[in-house]
């Protein structure tokens, strides 16, 4: 199926582009495999080939790059087959850990496979094997093949928690990729922003104001909606945290350990009982953050190989998939990495917050400021940005030092995070059935 029309020549060229380097994608996907950065029995599903038979009856797609873009898709699933329980749901993402982690969070029935890469084969097996009625991407998944072709075979589609930051428009502004990017936003029949500003870029693009509607932060949702779900960890390892002073950095990246290794060194002077948790962004790097940071005479443990929390420990590496949120239900205060040095943009804290845990985050954080904002217009409490290292450790130590202080912190997050997910996945329902899911679902049914 060829790329629509409207897009011009740059989507010409791009389509006969993808078209002509499969057989090198198909080589990058196989050293990928070798690599472990595929999944070793799954990773046809990237090439559009089904691990199973489709279901009979209407289907519906959400799409979502990554973990937290996934999450953030349960609650509206989660409505969708209360609604519409007849309807099969399919989930694609697009990384490992993604998959791992849906596979276990995705409510009973709901079908999880890889997407395929944005190449014409790859994207028309995708399409005849799964025939869905109607589809949701998740934020800023833009794939040219992938959406036009889509459009053509008249699969409505909706973008939610849509982002577009002042980056990723100067990128999509470019002369030669206009007609491209608007021919993709012109074919959402529903398009939710995360803000005023995305909007604005939005329809600068071309995406049409009529399809444009404000619903909130699906991320709020998600935080309420899982906590109660929230497996528990082993009773060893709850005995082992008890009668520790116990603070945890999440989503750390590269870097960032050293910094809150240098901070629990300064911390420990004074509050001799402290334990800090690390639960890095990338697991495979538990390794490398256990050796470096023993260097300066750290005691670091870590979780994948089962080693116990002693006496002695000070870090403890939290290198396994999906336990993120488990963690944050241990801990009082959970620092959100992706934060502290220049060129990261942040990580979601709402699931801190729903957890009940005092959240700090550092000054790099994107467009995860517009939740900072929100949140503190809830509560001023409920999220601490700090400048820098020093702030970090100065306000790590307060808290520590100040448990009413450090109580009021806690139920002040999770306040204002119960105050911003109010309605949200109600707003985001309404809006599919109007813009999506009517035009393809029977009126008697909807």
């Amino acid at each position: 199926m060829a790329m629509c029309s409207k897009a011009g020549l740059a989507g010409s060229i791009y389509g006969t582009l993808t078209a002509a380097i499969a057989p090198l994608l198909l080589l990058h996907l196989k050293w990928r495999r070798l690599k472990g950065l595929e999944d070793a029995q799954e990773w046809r599903q990237r090439l559009g080939s089904a691990s199973i038979p489709r279901p009979t009856g209407p289907l519906f797609w959400f799409h979502a790059v990554s973990v937290g873009e996934g999450l953030s898709a349960i609650p509206v699933i989660q409505k969708c087959l209360q609604a519409r329980p007849w309807v099969t749901i399919l989930m694609t993402t697009s990384t490992v850990t993604a998959f791992i982690v849906l596979k276990r969070t995705l409510p009973h029935g709901v079908l999880c496979q890889f997407a395929p890469i944005d190449t014409p084969t790859a994207v028309n097996r995708f399409l005849s094997h799964w025939q869905p009625q109607a589809a949701v991407f998740m934020e800023n998944e833009l794939w040219p093949n992938l959406l036009c072709t889509s459009a053509v075979k008249g699969i409505p589609l909706a973008l939610l928690n849509a982002r577009m930051s002042s980056k990723s428009f100067k990128r999509w502004s470019f002369h030669a990729a206009r007609p491209l990017v608007a021919t993709m936003l012109a074919n959402f029949s529903l398009i939710c922003p995360l803000s005023t500003a995305e909007g604005v870029r939005l329809q600068l693009l071309g995406a049409p104001p009529t399809n444009i509607h404000f619903a909130g932060n699906l991320k709020y949702a998600w935080g309420v909606f899982n906590f109660d779900g929230v497996r528990k960890l082993e009773e060893t390892l709850i005995k082992e945290l008890s009668g520790r002073k116990v603070w945890l950095a999440a989503s750390t990246h590269a870097g960032e350990e050293e910094v809150i290794a240098r901070i629990h060194k300064n911390v420990r002077q004074d509050i001799k009982e402290l334990l800090t948790v690390i639960v890095p962004r990338h697991p495979k790097r538990g390794y490398k953050i256990q050796r470096d940071l023993s260097k300066p005479g750290l005691s670091v443990v870590l979780r994948s190989l089962q080693e116990h929390i002693q006496a002695e420990t000070d870090i403890y590496v939290v290198d396994t998939i999906g336990e993120l949120q488990q963690f944050y239900g241990l801990t009082p205060i959970a620092f959100v990495g992706g934060s502290l040095l220049n060129g990261l943009s942040g990580h979601n804290m709402a699931e801190a917050a729903a957890c009940g845990c005092a959240v700090l985050t550092g000054p790099h954080i994107g467009h995860f400021s517009k939740m900072v904002g929100e949140m503190q217009r809830h509560s001023q409490l409920s999220i601490e940005q700090v400048s820098g290292e020093d702030e970090l450790q100065h306000v790590l130590k307060e808290l520590l030092s100040d448990p009413v202080f450090l109580k009021r912190r806690q139920e002040a997050a999770k306040y204002a995070l119960t105050c911003a997910a109010v309605g949200v996945v109600e707003t985001v329902w309404k809006l599919l059935e109007q813009y999506v899911l009517r035009s393809v679902f029977s009126p008697a049914l909807v």
